[in-house]
């Protein structure tokens, strides 16, 4: 072979082959697809709670079928959180993200042509199933593009970017709607959904296999196989404590960054628009903290010490939040981004499930720690709306909502027992 043809050879191998290895442009490129799903996915949920006045007006629907619709997207997207992780696991990420992406896409253009409560249900429970696959799937392809060693930053980051679009979300959406209609802004969701589509049809997959790796063969038993590597990482006794510490930081995350953080504001006498900043800032905080707490993490070389501290001081400031008797702007401002900050420990949920299983069970573990945590998310959301009455004063909030820095406290508590695994170990295990 002459040196020229070799190097034409050597070039060739390199591009075709040698770019589709962990931590490669194209681990980029697929990792960059993942992440912008994610963020356009809580765009359309947040765009929910703008547009949803639109919706009931249009369609004629009382608030109660506006929450019950709500409610349908987290019944379906807690059920189908489970096995979206074990599909991941047993398929790849082809074409199955593909396929989530186009759900989302449909569900989008079922909400824009909403003329009744069937229309929006089933857009509710097309768009659950395919945003299921979202979170879990960015991160179970950070996983697999660039290794073990880098899963819990590569998942951070994801978070980082969610909940930056979290926080952006409402504010830009509000302003489209000063030049498009609800049902125009809609479409173009969807219309973007369609180009996602095509692009995770003809750029995301999974590397290919590494030297020594084994190659698992396809079962008759697809739901048995669910089924098993489920209940393999739900036997694992450090994927059910992340969970719970997970489940314990995100949820009370979500409960005070959306819904409590602000009410508890008013009824201290905080505007509604300063209320919605304080929203935006928990967020903020989020996007900050989740890929710096990985970071503690490596340096201290431990896992469990960063999310035990980072959970009790998300517990003290929601706690802060709700009875210290202090008025004050800036008060409130340093508070809900310290609740945020310090959520950002619920990552190493993610980071411990993913090193505690075999690399064919991270999705499943993943998916198990996400479901997990949106549930209690729902419960410390509902729980507290069940106990208050119809029109709280301050002393109502604070004597429900005792709840929410008690249930992060009992996920510092499941941090502790969690044994810490070598890390040599970890990546064996994940690899």
């Amino acid at each position: 072979m002459s040196t020229g043809h070799a190097a034409y050879h050597h070039a060739s191998k390199g591009w075709f082959s040698g770019h589709r290895v962990i931590g490669g442009p194209e681990a980029w490129l697929i990792w960059v697809l993942a992440t912008t799903f994610v963020v356009w996915l809580f765009a359309i949920q947040t765009g929910y709670a703008v547009v949803s006045p639109d919706i009931q007006k249009t369609a004629s629907l009382t608030i109660a079928q506006i929450g019950l619709a709500a409610s349908i997207y987290t019944w379906v997207f807690a059920l189908v959180q489970f096995f979206s992780g074990a599909l991941l696991d047993r398929f790849g990420s082809r074409p199955l993200m593909a396929i989530a992406v186009a759900f989302v896409a449909v569900g989008a253009f079922l909400y824009a042509g909403t003329t009744n409560f069937a229309t929006l249900a089933i857009a509710q429970t097309v768009l659950a199933i395919g945003s299921s696959f979202g979170f879990v799937g960015a991160g179970y392809l950070g996983g697999k593009w660039f290794g073990a060693a880098k899963y819990g930053l590569m998942f951070g980051l994801v978070q980082t970017f969610a909940s930056l679009g979290s926080a952006i979300g409402q504010p830009v959406i509000l302003a489209a709607l000063d030049n498009l209609t609800w049902q125009e802004l809609l479409v173009a969701f969807g219309g973007f959904g369609v180009l996602l589509v095509v692009l995770f049809f003809a750029f995301v997959r999974n590397p290919a296999p590494q030297p020594g790796e084994p190659v698992e063969a396809a079962h008759g038993n697809v739901f048995g196989e669910i089924f098993r590597d489920l209940g393999k990482s739900f036997a694992d006794i450090r994927v059910d404590l992340s969970a719970v510490l997970a489940g314990a930081s995100f949820g009370a995350m979500l409960a005070v960054g959306t819904l409590w953080g602000p009410r508890i504001m008013e009824a201290r006498g905080a505007e509604t628009g300063f209320a919605t900043l304080l929203t935006a800032l928990a967020w903020l905080g989020l996007a900050i903290g989740a890929p710096i707490v990985n970071v503690v993490s490596d340096r201290w070389h431990s896992r469990k010490w960063p999310a035990f501290w980072g959970l009790l001081l998300q517990a003290l400031a929601i706690a802060l939040v709700i009875y210290l008797p202090v008025e004050g702007k800036g008060f409130a401002l340093v508070l809900m981004f310290a609740i945020g900050f310090f959520a950002g420990a619920h990552m190493l949920g993610f980071t411990i499930a993913g090193e505690s299983v075999p690399g064919s069970l991270v999705g499943s573990a993943s998916a198990i720690v996400n479901g997990v945590c949106f549930i209690i998310g729902g419960l410390l959301t509902s729980i507290p709306s069940a106990l208050l009455p119809d029109e709280p004063t301050l002393a109502d909030f604070q004597s429900a909502l005792w709840l929410l820095p008690a249930v992060v406290v009992v996920g510092a508590l499941a941090a502790i027992a969690i044994s810490e695994k070598p890390r040599a170990a970890a990546a064996v295990d994940a690899a």
